[in-house]
């Protein structure tokens, strides 16, 4: 049985809490619209393996107005024409930020960003990506369960509080 970290240290989780809100704010902002922020969310949530945040922000995604479709597909999002020149921009720096160990990745991702978003919509997709790796972490590491009763996609089930 592992200690809900969230639980133990409140103080802590409740600042990681208030950068979520922080980054939220920027990436509104910057223009970045909700399902951008979601699609982020899910994205590095996708590559983590973390079970509560695919299942929290496939849900405001969903509210957002994201298709079934496009959430489907996100995994292959760049084998998809599905998604836009600024979603796939935030896609790929999601991901680099995910992994910041493959440089070149990295470094294409930020270029072709360059090609499409502004300083501030950059720097609000990557810290994006940063929140909710730190929200995969928390809920990996306590190893928070998906129960069944948190309701299907689209249904409230509660506010949503990680990633941006």
């Amino acid at each position: 049985m592992r200690i809900f970290i969230d639980k133990q240290s409140p103080k802590a989780f409740h600042a990681l809490v208030q950068t979520s809100v922080a980054v939220r704010a920027v990436a509104a902002e910057a223009g970045l619209d909700r399902t951008v922020v979601e699609l982020v969310n899910l994205r590095v949530s996708q590559i983590n393996g973390c079970a509560v945040c695919l299942d929290t922000h496939t849900k405001a995604a969903v509210r957002a107005g994201e298709s079934a479709r496009r959430l489907g597909v996100l995994a292959a999002w760049r084998d998809t024409e599905l998604f836009t020149p600024t979603e796939r921009a935030a896609l790929a720096l999601a991901e680099a930020t995910t992994d910041p160990t493959d440089a070149v990745a990295q470094e294409s991702a930020y270029d072709a960003a360059r090609q499409v978003l502004t300083d501030d919509q950059i720097s609000a997709a990557i810290w994006v990506a940063v929140t909710i790796n730190a929200f995969n972490r928390v809920s990996i590491m306590s190893r928070h369960p998906v129960r069944a009763n948190r309701g299907a996609p689209g249904e409230e089930s509660g506010v949503t509080v990680s990633g941006g």
